[in-house]
């Protein structure tokens, strides 16, 4: 067994004895992979502090995949920061758009991550424990687990305002798989609409597909109705809060839009990526409730819980979502039910909705503490009272790339409107704030109101949109 770990614990600081032991272990040069840990009794013992503490600690740990627990023989390391160092991009370089989001060393103020620091380790286990208990499937239901289609539909009455029949809803692998299934049934050739900036990763799957893209303005409010193109075969938007700039869109344009897809024939793939997620009032209807004929209506479990469930739903009009099981049928292409069945149990328990309270608490407080740091260093910031991002609009691309290579020389990374952008001029950081721990934020916001406040204000030449 290795030595009790070299980790110094300040009671003064104001950071959980927890968050401090655990971050104390991972960077902990000594230890290597298959070393095993004293046990939590025995580390608290030789640290002074209580047992809750180490267990936590390590129950953290082993979340995040750098410790194991064997019943009966110990908790040993499987992997440590040291043992695969993380991709990086260089100094000044930006992910490009529609490529996977790597880990990065530092602080990962990006987009897209969900908060797993407030879900409780004892709901996830017992989710997991009562998806196990039921017997292997021998075949599939290419519509999804039924428990998990009953479960959406009661979260979706219930957080979202939408009535629908567990018939109504087609388990996804994710909003993005969702998509590139929506694109096969048109083929190549078709033309879908797509917020700019927009989701790149959405535009990603409807290229795969072979489908012209066609950017659509956005502003303050959400998708610019009246400029959307004729021709179009779906429209693929984000009225509940727009990606990335953070409008809603208002009750007169969601008619409009709507409407023009009654009399043109398209349809509008409505993404809810993080309809939950709001901190102010309730949310408008959702599209697909006031057209349930022509919307096609697109959830995820990963901005609330986390991509590890692969998780996802549809809910379609009827013709479209039987041609969604033919094709399913046809190719043997189906989400896995893990996930599923793990999200029906969190959703029983009643673990799912005490989880969302938590949720919504912890990232309305996270979302002060980065206005206050933007407003620190003079800047503003744009988006809703909702999700887990918003925009710091910079004068032009220069400044945006300036200030995101400081950033990186400070290990903290941002998103950016380029990232997110197909001809949009605008320019400006995405900034999140639901993957790092509390006390890992604060620190990383004070980095972000330095650079701020050093970068410069006024706009270089015009920025063409090439």
């Amino acid at each position: 067994m290795t030595e009790p770990p070299p980790v110094v614990l300040d009671r003064g600081s104001g950071v959980p004895l927890a968050v401090q032991l655990a971050a104390g272990l991972r960077a902990a040069s000594g230890l290597r992979a298959g070393d095993r840990l004293p046990s939590t009794r025995d580390l608290a013992r030789s640290l002074g502090v209580s047992r809750t503490v180490t267990a936590a600690a390590y129950d953290q740990l082993v979340a995040e995949g750098w410790l194991a627990g064997r019943r009966g023989v110990g908790t040993f390391v499987v992997g440590s920061p040291g043992l695969v160092p993380p991709a990086r991009p260089g100094p000044g370089r930006a992910t490009r758009p529609g490529t996977v989001l790597r880990p990065v060393p530092g602080t990962d103020l990006r987009p897209g991550a969900p908060c797993t620091a407030v879900l409780d380790p004892a709901a996830w286990r017992r989710a997991w424990r009562a998806a196990g208990d039921r017997p292997p499937d021998t075949g599939y239901d290419p519509a999804g687990d039924p428990a998990f289609r009953a479960a959406v539909v009661e979260h979706l009455l219930r957080h979202r305002g939408l009535p629908a029949d567990p018939a109504d809803v087609l388990a996804a692998a994710g909003t993005s798989a969702a998509v590139a299934e929506l694109a096969a049934l048109h083929g190549p050739g078709a033309r879908v609409g797509v917020e700019d900036p927009g989701y790149r990763r959405a535009v990603g799957a409807l290229r795969a597909c072979g489908v012209e893209v066609v950017p659509l303005p956005v502003d303050d409010d959400g998708l610019v109705v009246a400029a959307v193109p004729p021709g179009l075969d779906a429209v693929y938007c984000t009225p509940a809060h727009q990606f990335p700039l953070g409008g809603r869109l208002p009750a007169a344009r969601r008619a409009a839009l709507i409407e023009r897809a009654r009399a043109e024939g398209f349809a509008v793939w409505e993404d809810d990526y993080d309809g939950e997620l709001r901190y102010d009032v309730a949310p408008l209807p959702l599209l697909a409730a006031l057209g349930p004929d022509v919307v096609v209506h697109l959830g995820t479990a990963s901005k609330v819980l986390t991509p590890t469930l692969g998780l996802g739903w549809v809910v379609a009009p009827p013709a479209l979502r039987d041609r969604l099981l033919e094709r399913r049928t046809a190719t043997g292409q189906r989400p896995g039910r893990a996930g599923q069945r793990v999200f029906t149990a969190l959703a029983a328990s009643g673990d799912l909705a005490r989880h969302l309270r938590r949720l919504r608490r912890e990232l309305a407080t996270r979302r002060d503490l980065v206005r206050a740091a933007v407003a620190a260093a003079g800047c503003t910031t744009i988006g809703d009272a909702a999700g887990a991002h918003l925009v710091v609009p910079l004068p032009d691309r220069a400044v945006e790339a300036a200030v995101l290579a400081e950033l990186a020389s400070r290990d903290v990374a941002v998103g950016t409107l380029a990232e997110q952008r197909l001809v949009d001029p605008r320019a400006g950081l995405v900034v999140g704030w639901a993957a790092p721990g509390r006390a890992e934020l604060v620190t990383a916001l004070a980095a972000l109101t330095e650079v701020l406040s050093g970068a410069p204000t006024s706009a270089g030449p015009p920025d063409t949109g090439g």
